[in-house]
Formats: structure tokens, C-alpha cells, sequence
């Protein structure tokens, strides 16, 4: 098995905390609600909140590429804006990708934040990632994350 890491920053105009809690804490109300067209539901799995062991399923909407992906909460830190999760499950993972594991940090810088995101792709034995669908994945991921931050945008009332 290998393991192939990727990340990206991003600098946004809202506070860390804001982002935090609509990305990670309440992403299960938050997300189906402001982009009903790619998520359908989050329901708990094991566990009834975002908690270190806990188990979500995110079902996505019709018409998306994938149907559905579980991940299990490894690490929560809400004083340091610190979320670490792993993709167990899901047709997201493909025939290649045994599991993924996610890191999401949020900071203060200036007036907003910098946020980084990492991904930690474990292939199963003898798979050759895909590069390109990769790349397509943190576009989708840095658009999701822009929608989020255009929310919060125009409604600072949110999470604040």
C-alpha cells in the first residue's frame, strides 16, 4: 500500500470559527441545506455527534457522481480549529484508494483566516493513483469552500 499526501491553503475573509464550526462541527445541517444539489443527508452512523469515533454517512444528492462516503472522526481539536477524519467507505474511494485520510486546520490570519487542507490517499496494493481526478477533487473541494464562504459572507449573523 502507498500513500500518496496533498494539500492546499486558502485565505478567506471570515473568521476561523465561523468557518470551523459550518465546515466541520454542523457540516451535517449546514452543507445539505446551503447545496441541497450535491448533498442529500448526513446521518450518524456510531455516535449522534461530531466527537472523536464518530461515524457519518453523506449521501449525496441525484445526479452526482458518487452515491454515498463514510468517515470516522480521528481527532477534534475546537480550541485550535483542528479536524482529522478518514474516508472509510464509499464508491468516492474507487477501486484504487483503500482509505483517505483528512486534515482540515483553520487560523487566524488578519482580518479572516488561512485555512489548510490535507489528504492523505492510501491506495491499495499495486494501484497507481489517478492524478488528474485527484486535482478534480480539490477543485470541487476549493469550490464547495468558496460557497461556504460566500454564505457566511452575506450572512454574518451565522456561526458568529
Amino acid at each position: 500500500m502507498g500513500v500518496q499526501s496533498y494539500s492546499q491553503e486558502i485565505s478567506s475573509p471570515v473568521a476561523p470559527g465561523r468557518l470551523f464550526k459550518a465546515l466541520c462541527l454542523d457540516s451535517h445541517n449546514f452543507l445539505p441545506k446551503l447545496v441541497p444539489e450535491t448533498f442529500k443527508s448526513v446521518e450518524f452512523v456510531h455516535g449522534d455527534c461530531v466527537a472523536v469515533g464518530a461515524v457519518k454517512q453523506i449521501n449525496f444528492s441525484e445526479g452526482t457522481t458518487f452515491k454515498s462516503v463514510k468517515h470516522r472522526v480521528d481527532e477534534l481539536d475546537v480550541d485550535k480549529f483542528y479536524y482529522k477524519y478518514t474516508v472509510t467507505e464509499g464508491d468516492v474511494l474507487g477501486d484504487k484508494v483503500e482509505y483517505v485520510v483528512n486534515e482540515v486546520k483553520f487560523v487566524a490570519s488578519g482580518s479572516g483566516s488561512g485555512c489548510s487542507f490535507s489528504n492523505h490517499y492510501h491506495s491499495k496494493e499495486g494501484a497507481v493513483l489517478d492524478e488528474e481526478k485527484i486535482k478534480y477533487g480539490h477543485e470541487k473541494l476549493k469550490g464547495l469552500f468558496k460557497k461556504v464562504e460566500e454564505y457566511l459572507v452575506a450572512n454574518p449573523e451565522v456561526y458568529a
